[in-house]
Formats: structure tokens, C-alpha cells, sequence
């Protein structure tokens, strides 16, 4: 599959709370053209919340959000329209979302045809092209409760490449599943990666942020605590707050 050359992702001092409560503070993260950014830090520290308001989902209270050439700005008042920003953002959720009463190749070719209105046939030879793509060319016919965790989540990436995204934002999509098929959609990250989409994703498969990212990100406390390198981060970690947290996980 072609893309078009991926897009550049700006977060500056954006801010984000519920209540009292800061989940966001002052976060600011620059995502260049094509590259692949991993997301690692400990449960609570903002990450998810991070992609939501990246992709629209959540507005946020400070701050600013450029995706490409669009730009959201704190509050929902002063917010860019979010659809320009969804079309060029894919995103790809740990719980797969699939709908249960459609085939895999019925869920691909979904969003195409009712948001770009591409004609159903169209649809279904690119959905199974796709599938194809993501090692499921056998399994387009099969219903969500035929397939396996890994299978799932593979059809919830093709589904996102459907809409010919020119980023993907990938939030925690192999926590669910046992190593081996965690193998299987870290493989197809990893291809993805190759053929120059933007990739910013949320992860604890350390291993997986150390052999494919460009970069890592620790966010900590709704803050970042460290960024670099996957050797300087991982291996080197300069802050008592990441070597803690890599020590819990790594062991």
C-alpha cells in the first residue's frame, strides 16, 4: 500500500483537566514527518488522554494541538473544526471497536463509503487488499467472534489505513493480547513504519519501543519527563522517575 509522505504533530503547553484534577500539564511534544514516537510511562500518567486530544476526542483547557496544517486550540470555542484532523489521523483503539454483525472486510470498508463516499465494490476490493496487507487475506469473510485477539486488532488497523490516513495513533493496541500475536500487530507496526506513515503510539512493549521508534517519550504525572533516543531513554536513562518506572517494568 502507498501513502502519501506522513504529517508533522505539534503538542505546545497543553493542559488538560478534569475537574481539579490535571491529567495534562504543560506538555509539549513535536512529532516530525515519518517518524515513530512511543508513548511509555506509568497507568494514570496522561498517555491515552494525550492521543484523544490529539485526534479531537478530548478538548483540552491550554495549550495548542497542530496536526499537518490544521490547528486546535484550547477550548472547544476556539477549536479548529476536528473532522480535517480525523481524516488525516488514523486511530487505533486497544479494544479493537469492531462491529460484531459485519465481516472483516465489511468493518474495512465502512468508513470509506459513508464518510468519502466511495462506491460499496470499490470499498470491498481495497478492504481486502488491505487485509491482505496486514497477513489476513484468508480471514476477510470471517465475523469478529471467528477471529482471534491479534486477528481483531489487525482488521481495526486496516480498518484505519482505510481512510488513507497520513498518521496513525496506536493506544495501548497489544496490551490485550498474549505475546504471540502481540508479535503479530508489532510486526505490521513495523511495516507501517517503513513506508513513511507518522506514527505516534502508547505502549509498555519496551522492547518494541526500543527496536522501532525513532524516538521515546516518558510521560509521568501528566508531564514528560524525558525524551530521546530509544538507546538514551531506555538504556540510559538520565531521570530517577524513568529509571524508576523501568525498573518496575522490566524488572
Amino acid at each position: 500500500m502507498s501513502t502519501e509522505a506522513g504529517l508533522d504533530i505539534e503538542l505546545r503547553n497543553v493542559v488538560k483537566h478534569y475537574g481539579e484534577r490535571p491529567v495534562l500539564d504543560g506538555v509539549s511534544i513535536a512529532v516530525r514527518s515519518g517518524e515513530t514516537v512511543a508513548l511509555i510511562g506509568p497507568s494514570g500518567g496522561g498517555k491515552s488522554t494525550l492521543l484523544r486530544c490529539v485526534n479531537g476526542l478530548h478538548d483540552f483547557q491550554e495549550g495548542e494541538i497542530r496536526v499537518g496544517p490544521h490547528l486546535l486550540a484550547a477550548g472547544s470555542n476556539g477549536a479548529a473544526p476536528k473532522e480535517p484532523v480525523r481524516r488525516l489521523l488514523g486511530m487505533v483503539f486497544q479494544d479493537f471497536q469492531l462491529f460484531p454483525h459485519l465481516t472483516a472486510v465489511a468493518n474495512v470498508a465502512l468508513a470509506p463509503q459513508q464518510v468519502l463516499g466511495v462506491d460499496r465494490e470499490a470499498a470491498l476490493t481495497n478492504g481486502r487488499e488491505l487485509l491482505s496487507r496486514v497477513g489476513l487475506a484468508d480471514r476477510a469473510d470471517a465475523y469478529p467472534d471467528q477471529l482471534s485477539g491479534g486477528q481483531k486488532q489487525r482488521v481495526a488497523i486496516a480498518r484505519a489505513l482505510a481512510m488513507r490516513p497520513r498518521g496513525l495513533l496506536c493506544d495501548e493496541i497489544t496490551s490485550a493480547l498474549d505475546p504471540e500475536l502481540k508479535h503479530e500487530v508489532l510486526l505490521v507496526l513495523e511495516d507501517l513504519r517503513r513506508d513513511g506513515l507518522t506514527l505516534l503510539m502508547v505502549t509498555h512493549e519496551i522492547g518494541f519501543a526500543r527496536r522501532a521508534a525513532d524516538r521515546v517519550v516518558v510521560l509521568a504525572d501528566g508531564k514528560v519527563v524525558e525524551q530521546g533516543t530509544p538507546q538514551e531513554v531506555i538504556d540510559r536513562p538520565q531521570t530517577v522517575r524513568t529509571q524508576q518506572f523501568l525498573q518496575r517494568v522490566l524488572g
